[in-house]
């Protein structure tokens, strides 16, 4: 099997290509990469493999230069003659951005870069699968507290709290504009953070909004939702061994399920017991979101509620002493709280079924072995792009 794959240097393509590099039926990878020169692409890939001690094949491990945002990729990768053996398509390269700043990056990345690629995967002679790397946040934000089955998405009626989700969603669409049923493959993950091994996760994400609600400790979240995340590991090897698998569907839920969930109370138990010299967590209603922002900015009125929690603002002034710093917080914060708010828990019935693996551990048990790492998030330079 020779394999084409984007986002090789990311959080979950990372894991996907070193975990595709150690099955016997995958000959090559060819992987998308925005270089200049195909030395520096090469060197990009090498440190995906060093940076937990994977072994580097040259002979497997074939990077292409492109990018998502170039107008003539289809074209450039069409006379890529070295691609015509391609098998499977996997593409993974995604702007994964929350902030509405980036909107129009997220989607030129998300829409126009994969409609760039269909282009070009259409035609190759041995194309088998096209395995799209989704999110099942795609539902939306008028599902809320309950399982969500993936027949229920894409729905175009649907409404979302960033655009990266919209265009995830876009993108099934679209994928089933170019290419037949049979040759699609789509896997949804749920919310992805760290890794359920003690070591170093790729990429800080998702992980950097955990540390910032460590370093805050007074949340406007509903503490008993449940939160449906999954570590990175675990993903990339769920997605790998359904391409190999004998699958009964095209779309599948990558996530913690019913059994695997966890929430945002049983966390802060858990992030308790490791920074003790914190005050305890306390989690208000997430109305009360608009008077912490407008106490950053000197503007809340002074017969508001969040006055009572008198002791956290004194906490959050002797910590961070800039009140603009608690504002960036906050603003980057914003759409997680949101996300959290939502109580979604995504099925994985059909994954645990056709893959036959087990069910991941809940966050608060595998995120224990990823402290080290929280603690040393920067979490004001975190929130400049979260």
């Amino acid at each position: 099997m020779n394999i084409f794959l984007t986002g090789a240097t990311g959080l979950v393509g990372g894991e996907l290509l070193v975990t595709l590099s150690k099955r016997s039926e995958v000959k090559k990878i060819y992987c998308l990469l925005r270089s200049a020169t195909i030395e520096q692409a090469t060197e990009r890939l090498k440190k995906v493999f060093s940076l937990h001690g994977d072994v580097y094949n040259e002979e497997q491990i074939v990077p292409v230069l492109g990018n998502l945002f170039d107008d003539n990729l289809t074209e450039t990768l069409k006379h890529t003659k070295q691609l015509d053996d391609v098998d499977v398509v996997l593409h993974s390269a995604a702007n994964t951005s929350f902030s509405r700043f980036n909107d129009e990056q997220v989607e030129k990345a998300n829409i126009g870069g994969l409609t760039k690629i269909l282009l070009w995967a259409k035609q190759l002679p041995h194309l088998q699968t096209f395995l799209y790397i989704g999110t099942a946040t795609i539902c939306g934000k008028d599902v809320t507290h309950r399982v969500v089955y993936e027949d229920e998405s894409p729905n175009l009626e649907a409404t979302h709290l960033v655009k990266y989700t919209y265009t995830k969603m876009k993108g099934e669409l679209i994928i089933r504009e170019h290419l037949p049923e049979d040759k699609i493959l789509i896997a949804r993950p749920s919310i992805i953070m760290g890794d359920s091994r003690p070591i170093m996760p790729r990429s800080p994400v998702i992980l950097w909004a955990m540390a910032t609600i460590n370093h805050l400790r007074l949340i406007p979240v509903n503490e008993h939702s449940q939160l449906d995340i999954i570590p990175v590991n675990y993903a990339a090897d769920a997605i790998v061994a359904l391409l190999f698998a004998k699958r009964n569907h095209t779309v599948y839920h990558i996530s913690a399920g019913e059994a695997g969930a966890t929430t945002a109370l049983r966390l802060s138990k858990m992030l308790s017991s490791y920074f003790d010299d914190m005050p305890p967590f306390n989690f208000i209603n997430n109305s009360m979101l608009n008077q912490v922002k407008h106490w950053t900015k000197d503007r809340l009125a002074p017969e508001s509620e969040l006055y009572t929690y008198k002791n956290y603002l004194d906490y959050w002034h002797e910590t961070f002493e800039d009140k603009g710093k608690l504002r960036l917080l906050f603003t980057g914060l914003d759409p997680y709280l949101g996300f959290m708010e939502l109580g979604h828990v995504f099925d994985n019935t059909r994954l645990l079924e056709d893959v036959g693996i087990e069910n991941t551990e809940p966050a608060d048990v595998y995120m224990e072995k990823s402290m080290a790492f929280v603690e040393k998030i920067d979490i004001l330079e975190g929130a400049i792009d979260p």
